[in-house]
């Protein structure tokens, strides 16, 4: 006696967004399934990780991530060659945290020179991840927008209050808008909504949910995000069916859990590629096409892991 096995109906897909130029250039989205789900439909391109570098040397990562990156965090140069040469990265982020008011306050010309150094250094997708701060992110994002045509690059977090700024030179010079809300799929919609109606092409869209950490909200993210894929592809809601991009890596190791030094808890290091990888296998279960990573080892789990389910 045969037995059928129930299969979901999907009626949508999620859009395809090509990252980076070139032969290194990466490809996300296009699935027509649940992820992982190829028993259901497709998924052509597999998720994704990027390795987050910074413009300027951290001043809140703990040991165990400094020692794995040596002098190399002090020029975003040398960090960005040896996440290629050493860890096998496929994409970058590089966070301007230089460029917070409260903070370091860099020239917005100098981190220009430092986003194009970086360019000009590494021929894998490249993410520009502003300071945090809405309005100085639109004068930075929308400059560099402008200085590094033809790269397609990908440029966050655009936000509701700041996309009116930043559109019209991505749009332009053909880059990516990574667009951030909170963590609500309507909040999300109505601003790729908006987005769209300004003039940024679907295929230039992927949506930055704002996620929570293992232990720190990462359960509502997950029923958030697999919401939105439910509507993205079983009611074909076409204003949810962008790629997602999670920028989890400073989520985890804020944490007391990835920092704290207590042989009760045992080894701190060990502990935080766990908190990582955990992290990062979760959300892209929940539907995400990138995640942004720091651990080598916590990246190179969760590539295994990838690599199993899509064989």
């Amino acid at each position: 006696m045969s037995i059928d096995v129930y299969k979901e109906k999907y009626i949508g897909s999620i859009n395809e967004v090509v990252l980076g130029a070139g032969v290194k250039s990466l490809r996300i989205g296009g699935q027509s399934c649940y992820p992982f789900y190829l028993f259901e439909g497709k998924m052509p391109n597999p998720p994704r990780i990027a390795m987050e570098i910074l413009d300027s040397t951290p001043d809140n990562w703990p040991d165990a991530l400094m020692q794995i990156y040596g002098g190399e965090v002090d020029n975003p140069i040398s960090w960005a060659r040896k996440c290629i040469s050493d860890f096998n990265a496929e994409m970058i982020q590089l966070t301007l945290i230089g460029g917070d008011p409260n903070g370091k306050n860099r020239p917005v010309g100098d981190l220009i020179s430092t986003v194009k150094e970086v360019i000009e250094t590494v021929d894998i997708p490249i993410v520009v991840w502003g300071c945090g701060n809405a309005e100085r992110d639109a004068e930075i994002l929308s400059r560099i927008a402008e200085t590094c045509t033809g790269k397609s690059l990908l440029l966050g977090p655009i936000e509701e209050k700041n996309y009116k700024q930043i559109s019209p030179s991505l749009i332009s010079n053909g880059h990516i808008a990574i667009l951030s809300t909170p963590i609500d799929v309507n909040l999300s919609k109505q601003l790729n909504i908006l987005a769209g109606n300004i003039g940024i092409p679907d295929e230039k869209i992927v949506n930055d949910p704002t996620i929570g950490a293992l232990g720190y909200g990462l359960e509502y993210t997950y029923s958030v995000m697999e919401r939105g894929m439910q509507a993205a592809l079983v009611q074909n809601d076409e204003k949810l069916q962008y790629p997602i991009y999670c920028n989890m890596a400073v989520e985890i190791w804020k944490t007391k859990e990835a920092k704290a030094v207590d042989e009760r808890m045992g080894d701190v290091e060990k502990r935080g590629m766990l908190m990582e990888a955990v992290s990062a296998i979760t959300l892209f279960l929940a539907g995400a096409g990138v995640v942004v990573m720091r651990h080598p080892k916590a990246i190179s789990l969760v590539k295994t892991w990838i690599e199993k389910l899509i064989k």
